[in-house]
């Protein structure tokens, strides 16, 4: 494996997720194998789960890292090819992919969308230019549109918590104050998809995603039906995709409760505004995997780095 830029680079979710748990049971083992070798995280938007885990990766693998917050320490770096630099931008990703390469041996890049350009979010504009200017493997730590460490984490934690051949999952659409990308629940949807779960998603008119991401996957209006007999709920905002970015739904009634969510196990990316997305009785209770599942980001993480090392 060269890149890890979308779930699809996944060729097998389940020997995946096996191989994850293992390196989760012993997660110096292969600790020699980035030994002499330099990751580089990239960041253009704010982290806090997805630097430290996958910093820790890296670390149990006996690399090196070093870790930039682009947009606050760096020159304003420009996109777009031909462009006439005599704005606010300085360097040039084609310069400045190619000289990050020479210093690291994999780099790891987090950028967010604009959320009112649909056409450049969807082209990924700064995941791809990485991929295309880079000279050594790219990893998405979230992009425009996706979150595939993310995605691998949940499949994993998914798999860890349930005895069932095919656990009931739902992906529900919660409140937030602000407009939030889809990166999230679309990698989560198409991990989804790759596994063997009865998988359905529930958000309110005006909030379907992607159909080309969703494709044949159930979509239920009424929340508290899409929720009966769920074994996995998983709450995420997202803005509108039909009316790009916006906000619709001002109200609170879709928020999470325990009355809602019955017997089920919580799962949540984090950050998670209480009382806002999830009642606090169900973000403490006994069911919510929250924490165990912002753990296995660094299996994740670990595993994809593992699988580069291994092919360079």
């Amino acid at each position: 494996m060269k890149n890890y830029t979308h779930i699809n680079d996944i060729d097998d979710i389940n020997s995946w997720i096996a191989e994850a748990i293992a390196l989760k049971k012993n997660p110096l083992k292969d600790n020699a194998l980035g030994k002499n070798k330099t990751l580089g995280l990239l960041f253009f938007n704010s982290s806090l789960r997805t630097r430290l885990s996958t910093q820790k990766a890296a670390l149990n693998l006996g690399m090196n890292v070093i870790v930039m917050n682009v947009s606050g320490d760096a020159w304003g770096i420009e996109f777009e090819d031909g462009a006439i630099m005599n704005g606010t931008t300085a360097e040039h990703i084609k310069e400045g992919a190619a000289v990050i390469s020479q210093y690291c041996d994999v780099i790891a890049v987090r950028a967010f969308p604009s959320l009112t350009d649909k056409e450049k979010d969807e082209s990924e504009q700064v995941l791809s230019a990485f991929v295309k200017y880079a000279t050594v493997p790219v990893i998405s730590m979230e992009s425009a549109i996706g979150h595939p460490l993310q995605g691998l984490t949940d499949a994993i934690t998914i798999t860890e918590n349930t005895s069932k051949k095919r656990p009931k999952v739902v992906l529900t659409w919660a409140p937030h104050i602000k407009a939030l990308p889809h990166a999230v629940a679309n990698s989560f949807t198409q991990a989804m998809q790759k596994m063997e779960v009865d998988f359905v998603i529930t958000n309110p008119e005006g909030y379907d995603l992607n159909p080309e991401i969703t494709k044949n996957t159930t979509i239920i209006r009424n929340q508290e039906e899409a929720l009966k007999n769920a074994d996995f709920v998983y709450a995420k905002n997202w803005s509108s995709y039909t009316e790009y970015g916006k906000v619709l739904k001002t109200d609170f009634d879709w928020m999470l409760t325990k009355e809602k969510i019955g017997n089920a196990k919580f799962m949540h990316c984090l950050p998670v505004r209480r009382n806002v997305v999830v009642a606090d009785e169900v973000l403490d209770a006994d069911n919510s995997i929250v924490i165990e599942q912002a753990n296995n980001r660094t299996f994740a993480a670990q595993l994809v780095l593992k699988k580069i090392l291994e092919n360079m």
